[in-house]
């Protein structure tokens, strides 16, 4: 189980730069599903169960689109001085306070670490333009990168029994859960459309366009969440630890009354802890299938996760699992929504 998770945290990619971890989750999923292809904007689309012809809005089945995006926050290079040292600027959003000293991997291989101008104070609130990606080298002509590479943090997966840190939980652990779901799922009434999205973290790029194509009947998405669970934090219900979330607001949704109480069931039928997320910063790919098309009644299963966005994220392994056995019953039973 951990060995899968630290090879999907570890593998670079950043928004837009999809290429290397959607070729290792192809190869895990491939042999769990019906039919794997990708589309024009870089998803990849699983599909596991067929509807029969008449079933369709029949009540006896439904076509679900779950999705978890492949990407991570990244920097791309928009400057090299005659020093060799490459200003940048961000792809997604960055926490700058927890930038400087931070190493990067450029998805072309080189390594550099991220420093800080000397005139800026202790106290003072540092900004990107006041930062630089030193990569050891002396001079323009040889540094390693040039303007337009992209990168993202290098940090190793750290196992501490229960929990677990990386940078790119968000959201490779929800990706996890999506692959562990596939392989638990013997049966299913539904046409189940696993997809594992790009370019969320610059506006939930890739998951309007899937959604568009697969027209599912209901939506959901798998993610991350903050917590409000350390010194001096933000009030928050969400905790590490006690369960798998239900997403019930973020700042660009509401998730369906319908879809919170199905869920809601399901996990108290089945005794699984949950808790229930109201987010007030931040989305998902799920306000984006929700407003695709006509419009889909959509929701989102959250992993509670602490310091999202920096170079450590944390995840407990137990919400994991919790999160894995919830969606595998959501989705091999009919959906009954009041």
């Amino acid at each position: 189980m951990k060995q899968l998770i630290q090879k999907l945290v570890e593998i670079p990619g950043p928004s837009g730069y999809e290429t290397q971890i959607r070729a290792a989750i192809r190869a895990e999923v491939q042999p769990l599903a019906d039919e794997v292809y990708v589309d024009a904007l870089g998803n990849l689309i699983t599909r596991k169960g067929k509807l029969r012809s008449g079933q369709h809005n029949s009540g006896e089945g439904q076509r679900i689109m779950i999705a978890a995006h492949m990407d991570e926050i990244g920097l791309m290079v928009t400057h090299i001085d005659e020093n060799g040292f490459a200003r940048f600027t961000n792809l997604g959003g960055m926490r700058t306070r927890s930038l400087p000293g931070s190493r990067v991997r450029f998805v072309n291989g080189p390594i550099g670490v991220i420093g800080l101008e000397r005139t800026i104070g202790t106290n003072d609130h540092p900004t990107m333009t006041q930062m630089f990606i030193d990569l050891g080298v002396t001079d323009r002509g040889s540094c390693p990168v040039r303007v337009g590479d992209v990168a993202c943090f290098e940090r190793q997966f750290l196992d501490m029994g229960n929990r677990l840190i990386a940078k790119a939980m968000d959201d490779r652990i929800g990706i996890y859960v999506l692959i562990e779901t596939m392989r638990k799922i013997n049966s299913t009434p539904h046409e189940l459309y696993f997809v594992f999205t790009t370019q969320e973290e610059v506006g939930l790029r890739g998951a309007a366009p899937a959604a568009f194509s697969i027209d599912p009947d209901l939506g959901l998405a798998v993610d991350v969440t903050s917590t409000g669970d350390t010194p001096k934090d933000k009030k928050m219900e969400t905790t590490l630890g006690k369960g798998p979330a239900i997403k019930i607001r973020d700042s660009k949704m509401l998730s369906d009354p319908r879809i919170v109480d199905w869920i809601v069931r399901t996990a108290e039928k089945s005794k699984l802890p949950h808790q229930f997320e109201i987010l007030e910063g931040g989305t998902t790919d799920a306000s984006a299938i929700q407003l695709t098309r006509a419009g889909i009644p959509s929701g989102c299963i959250s992993i509670p996760c602490r310091y999202i966005h920096s170079p450590s994220e944390m995840v407990d392994l137990h919400d994991v699992q919790n999160a894995i056995e919830l969606l595998t019953q959501l989705l091999s039973e009919k959906v009954i929504l009041q």
